[in-house]
């Protein structure tokens, strides 16, 4: 086949992949979740009380008001411009997240509650910068899932990986290559996959982000050497589909813990 012709076949599988479509033979797919991740760029000192506090205290109780859940709530502990805090919040409905602030602005209970945080000023401020993403799920993992180790408040870390394409063709490819097997290897080699997500609005783009979780950084190179020596991580890297040019031209990898308010 030419390589026009197989990039053409190439990118309409993949397309298909990434719309969730079910085929005649297969089961409707399950509904994917959306997720809002904001960056809290941060300075050392009050900042990052109030910012715990402001997600302790106001915002993850009002999410769970409005049935939304589980929030991860996390700290910036191997990576850029620390002092970082992220939030992960997912939502059945992307337009609610898109415009989580306006619709906590109309909620007073809410306000009363983050008023330190909310109201702080240019002489206080409580924060740098926000940044915030649009995401949402891919087709085979479709439901943010915490670690066993939440519920009992353990010891866990968290890999924030972020994989950006140099074409859109490229990033859907790489999409389909975690519906191809990559889930099942990073389950095999010991991690603990919590999302998935196709970046929809947000810098860098394209680019897809998603978790890892596991219990320690003593556990980390171990499992990435299972991950890498398994033998269908191996086959998959091989395979023409995904081999055939670079499509992912960059990697963003950040280790995080999560704060005592984190429902993750």
């Amino acid at each position: 086949m030419e390589r026009r012709q197989f990039l053409a076949a190439s990118i309409a599988t993949s397309a298909a992949v990434l719309s969730g479509r079910a085929t005649a033979e297969e089961q409707p797919a399950a509904p994917r979740e959306f997720y809002q991740i904001r960056r809290y760029s941060l300075v050392s000192g009050p900042q990052q009380k109030l910012t715990e506090n402001f997600f302790a205290n106001a915002l993850i109780p009002a999410l769970a008001k409005r049935g939304i859940g589980p929030v991860g709530a996390f700290r910036l502990d191997i990576g850029p411009d620390t002092p970082t805090y992220y939030l992960v919040i997912p939502g059945k409905q992307l337009d609610f997240l898109a415009r989580l602030d306006l619709e906590l602005a109309d909620d007073h209970e809410f306000l009363d509650a983050a008023a330190p945080f909310w109201n702080a000023t240019s002489t206080a401020p409580a924060f740098e910068r926000v940044e915030v993403s649009l995401l949402e799920a891919f087709a085979g993992w479709p439901k943010l899932t915490p670690p066993a180790a939440t519920a009992t408040k353990a010891k866990r870390i968290f890999l924030l990986r972020t994989y950006e394409s140099p074409s859109n063709a490229e990033h859907i490819r790489k999409v389909e290559m975690f519906h191809s097997g990559e889930f099942e290897i990073f389950v095999r080699a010991g991690f603990h996959p919590v999302f998935f997500g196709d970046t929809l609005a947000g810098p860098r783009m394209p680019n897809l982000t998603y978790m890892l979780s596991l219990a320690n950084l003593a556990e980390l190179d171990a499992k990435w050497d299972t991950f890498r020596n398994d033998p269908d991580w191996k086959k998959l890297q091989a395979n023409p589909r995904f081999a055939y040019d670079q499509i992912v031209t960059n990697i963003s990898y950040l280790v995080l813990s999560p704060l005592d308010c984190s429902q993750v």
